[in-house]
């Protein structure tokens, strides 16, 4: 027994012996290593964890002159991973011809989040929003079909929309479309394009999407405007629109067509987040297209943080940005506010086109059905006919 309890306790101590030394070599004193990455710090970022860099940003060579007399430092003569830490974390004395406001920013440190987080969870994400639309739309269309006029055809036509209208329409809609797809391109091209056209061809491909993409932009704020202009007093909300809502405008029900004006409640969600989302999406794109002319997010984070909602969720909004930062902040902007935009665009585009008979009528020719318009827009279609018969009163008769 006593042999027994001598080789337990040697074995203990043994062990904290050897627990102490590997958490010595695991985290050695900087001093020992001149303020060098160890060894622990590379296994710590293969494994994803957060290393603190302050002994190297607080390290790059500046600061007591005496100090760098018969030494390698950043004044004189320099070591390369001094300059490379100087420049790294802004402290290098950087002369430059140029005298835009990122000219000094020779390497810009905290850009790898943004690679990281565009590269990763962003494209996951965006790519899950995408397509759980399309399997939904694609789900309702197996459980209800294409939506079809369930009354009898009169044979007669109303205008629904003039000429303007249809053409702000069609100039917002088609370069949107081609903005989100060359936007998409761009995003994921590196993994599905290269392997097909190989790097030239891709290169080509891109600098024609980026092209197409900053040029097509103004037409998409021009057609924001005229459709802003031409509905937004038919699309203030109402009573009505609470009884459509309630009726689930009549999409899940064979037969059932509740009430609405020019716009249903449906149409006017659609068109107030086409509003709001391209608003946004405009002012991140002009931040884009003049790269550190506009910078938005450090003053909109330094509002936002003065209302107190960013703490309560656990954020700490930057409210000091480099130049670089604001641009890459814009970046993620833009294309988080694209992905819900498509997403949305898509299921407008069904109900639109193939998932409701005569609707496509009412942006192509501009006319629609009779029947049509009294099965979903039968408020508004009593109004037109109200106009119609005031004119042919007050009309002389021949």
């Amino acid at each position: 027994m006593r042999l027994i309890y001598f080789l337990l306790v040697s074995i203990f101590l043994t062990g904290v012996a050897w627990a102490q030394d590997t958490s010595e070599a695991q985290a050695p004193e900087r001093a020992s290593t001149g303020g060098a990455t160890t060894l622990e710090d590379i296994l710590a970022r293969q494994r994803g964890e957060k290393v603190d860099n302050t002994y190297r940003s607080e390290n790059t060579g500046q600061g007591n002159a005496e100090g760098l007399l018969g030494q390698l430092g950043t004044r004189g003569v320099a070591s390369d991973s001094d300059v490379y830490r100087a420049l790294r974390y802004g402290s290098a004395d950087v002369t430059v011809s140029s005298k835009g406001p990122a000219a000094s920013v020779l390497i810009q440190d905290g850009g790898m989040w943004w690679l990281n987080f565009r590269t990763g969870p962003l494209r996951e994400y965006g790519s899950y929003i995408i397509a759980g639309m399309a399997a939904i739309i694609f789900l309702f269309f197996l459980i209800r079909g294409k939506i079809r006029i369930d009354g009898e055809k009169t044979g007669r036509t109303v205008l629904r929309f003039n000429g303007f209208e249809r053409f702000g329409h069609w100039l917002f809609a088609g370069s949107f479309l081609i903005l989100g797809i060359t936007g998409l391109l761009t995003l994921y091209g590196r993994d599905f394009l290269m392997p097909i056209f190989g790097k030239e061809g891709f290169a080509t491909i891109a600098q024609g999407c980026k092209w197409l993409h900053n040029n097509l932009a103004w037409a998409f704020m021009i057609g924001l405007v005229i459709v802003t202009i031409n509905w937004i007093s038919h699309n203030i909300p109402n009573r009505v629109d609470l009884k459509w809502l309630a009726a689930g405008g009549g999409l899940f029900t064979k037969g059932s067509h509740p009430p609405a004006k020019k716009f249903n409640a449906g149409q006017k969600i659609i068109f107030w987040s086409c509003i709001l989302l391209g608003i946004s999406i405009s002012l991140s794109g002009l931040s884009l297209l003049f790269p550190f002319e506009m910078p938005l997010f450090a003053k909109t984070f330094s509002v936002a943080n003065a209302t107190g909602l960013p703490q309560l969720l656990g954020l700490d909004l930057p409210t000091q940005m480099s130049p670089q930062e604001e641009m890459q902040y814009a970046q993620v902007w833009h294309v988080m506010v694209a992905y819900i935009f498509i997403a949305i665009i898509i299921a407008h585009i069904y109900l639109g086109s193939v998932g409701m008979e005569g609707a496509f009528d009412a942006m192509g020719t501009g006319e629609v059905e009779e029947q049509w318009a009294r099965e979903h827009h039968s408020l508004w279609l009593e109004e037109v006919r109200e106009k119609e018969a005031g004119k042919a009163a007050a009309s002389p008769a021949e």
